[in-house]
């Protein structure tokens, strides 16, 4: 059985306030009715002595109206202070409020490390960030909109309202510790410009820029992106191969949805111990599918007695946990 609520209506100061001035002002108006003026005199008289600028000096009023006057002179300055101090009220507590939620922001920023930045929040760049946090990975967002703060705030990503292009804002979100960036502008141009300052700023970092026309992917990689991702070509080519290889497409839907038996890659570094170990002993229960060597060499269904080489990559299907040793996670660039 549902209870209705019933919900107490409060007014606001500023309504209150309003109000108080109506008030005021009919009581000044009737008041100076009564002592015999004019009703243009009693308005004009009211406005006058709220407004603190006085009709007549005390000398040219009786005693009645005198007191009167000198009463909605004081009530007109106590309404004025109190609709000043409302007001500052206001603007100080928004402005504290901003302040102190940016502050808040940047000091869970400068604790991330080995994070993603997603420059713009739209369509892609909010999918993205989606698949960021089911994968467990810390990303930070950069969007100029200050419309988007809202979404931001009730997702509970950390967020910066500022222009992704920008180097200061880049060093803000962490660049130098940042595991890769990814633009998702709406503009082929931004990306671009982007993709340029980022690359300026670190030579080693992963760079995944969108591309809404074919033509921009070529300018994207020569400003310096890893891998450029055209929103329109890969739905066309997802699209022909539902329709040719439906049973395909299906799989690797379900390997990358699931969280316990997902396909995985490995990158094994330069120093890892792994190194000289053949790929069986390296990918334990998983299934091997594909050993990318350092030079772009590829093979795919690797023998279990293959030597594992530092710089290789590992593509693996199977459970999580067997899949990862810790001595050989390191995330390759641009595979």
């Amino acid at each position: 059985m549902l209870r209705r609520v019933r919900r107490t209506w409060r007014p606001g100061r500023g309504l209150l306030l309003a109000a108080g001035m109506l008030v005021a002002v009919v009581i000044g108006v009737v008041g100076y009715l009564l002592f015999g003026y004019g009703p243009a005199d009693a308005i004009a008289t009211t406005l006058l002595t709220l407004t603190t600028v006085g009709a007549a000096t005390a000398r040219n009023l009786p005693a009645g109206p005198l007191l009167f006057t000198a009463s909605l002179a004081v009530l007109g300055v106590s309404l004025y202070a109190a609709i000043v101090g409302v007001a500052g009220t206001a603007i100080v507590e928004g402005r504290l409020g901003v302040l102190a939620r940016r502050r808040r922001m940047e000091r869970r920023i400068s604790r991330l490390h080995d994070h993603f930045i997603v420059c713009a929040y739209g369509r892609v760049g909010s999918a993205a960030v989606r698949e960021l946090a089911t994968e467990g990975i810390p990303c930070v967002v950069i969007d100029i909109k200050r419309e988007l703060e809202a979404d931001l705030l009730r997702e509970g990503h950390p967020y910066l309202i500022a222009n992704p292009s920008s180097e200061e804002v880049l060093r803000e979100a962490g660049i130098d510790r940042a595991r890769g960036l990814i633009c998702a502008v709406d503009s082929d141009a931004e990306n671009v410009y982007i993709t340029l300052v980022a690359r300026s700023l670190r030579q080693d970092l992963l760079i995944v820029a969108r591309a809404a026309e074919s033509q921009s992917a070529d300018r994207l990689y020569r400003a310096g992106a890893t891998r450029v991702v055209s929103p329109y070509v890969s739905i066309g080519r997802r699209m022909a191969q539902l329709a040719v290889r439906p049973n395909v497409v299906e799989f690797f839907d379900v390997a990358s949805a699931q969280h316990d038996i997902r396909l995985e890659e490995l990158a094994i570094p330069e120093d890892s111990a792994l190194i000289g170990r053949t790929v069986e002993e390296v990918v334990g229960e998983a299934l091997p599918l594909l050993v990318r060597r350092a030079n772009g060499e590829l093979f795919a269904n690797p023998a279990g007695r293959m030597a594992v080489q530092g710089g290789d990559v590992l593509v693996l299907y199977g459970e999580t946990r067997p899949i990862r040793p810790r001595d050989a996670i390191k995330p390759p660039p641009g595979f």
